[in-house]
């Protein structure tokens, strides 16, 4: 689905295309997420890595893209820094290398230590936010510090957004979805999380005060468009304000 003539959602993937950068964005991976969960005494299957490889590879089989952004949280710990984390993190930087792409990573609020990796293998990595060719990648915890005037849109992650829609019979179904509004007059792409464990947060049975990035305070979500992705598809499903009337209409 092409959002305008540079920007693609690619069909099915939690994943941007921007043709005139060449570059696959994506964000949250979280990247160790299965071994930091058994710490804590939950186990899962370990397959996160994988999925989130598996896509990166069609995407860029389907694109040709040349570089690959990850709009935040790479990692999943917050103040420490798990084993399976760095060996994941080493994994992916060498998914890059045998895919011929560049690897530029945008540090969020889960990416303590990333920089341990920064010289030894010549990493592009930004704290919170980058502007790059035109646009603008934040992660979102905070808001972003300078919007350039030439930017042509602002894309994030962190927020991790989905929607709740409802069959005729009442059923619920979570699609993980992007998000496609303005901030403060500018375009804004939220990008949905990459982790195969991370089905979202249902925006449309929301209030804005219970969203976590800030950028939420200052825009009109219902005004939103929400983009879901699923069965192999990518589909406008409307604003988060008619959502949210159809997720309360009465079912007959």
């Amino acid at each position: 689905m092409m959002l305008d003539s540079d920007i693609e959602l690619l069909e099915g993937m939690p994943i941007a295309y921007i043709g005139s950068m060449r570059a696959l964005a994506v964000a949250d991976m979280h990247l160790g997420y299965e071994g930091v969960m058994a710490k804590g005494g939950t186990l899962i299957p370990k397959v996160n890595f994988r999925k989130v490889t598996e896509l990166l590879s069609r995407a860029l089989a389907k694109t040709g893209a040349r570089s690959i952004i990850v709009d935040g949280d790479i990692k999943n710990e917050f103040s420490t820094v798990d084993i399976e984390e760095f060996n994941e993190l080493y994994d992916l930087i060498q998914f890059a290398k045998s895919k011929e792409v560049h690897l530029v990573l945008i540090k969020g609020n889960h990416d303590n230590f990333v920089e341990r990796y920064k010289e030894p293998f010549k990493l592009e990595i930004y704290r919170q936010e980058a502007a790059l060719d035109g646009y603008l990648f934040f992660h979102g915890e905070e808001l972003p510090s300078n919007v350039p005037a030439r930017t042509k849109l602002l894309i994030m992650g962190h927020e991790h957004p989905a929607i709740a829609v409802y069959s005729a019979i009442g059923r619920k179904e979570k699609l993980r979805c992007f998000l496609y509004g303005t901030y403060k007059g500018r375009r804004l792409l939220v990008l949905p999380a990459i982790n195969y464990f991370a089905s979202g947060t249902e925006i449309n049975l929301r209030d804005k005060g219970e969203l976590l990035s800030p950028v939420f305070r200052q825009v009109d979500v219902d005004s939103m468009h929400a983009i879901a992705i699923g069965y192999g598809s990518t589909i406008d499903f409307g604003t988060i304000g008619q959502l949210r009337e159809a997720a309360y209409a009465p079912v007959h």
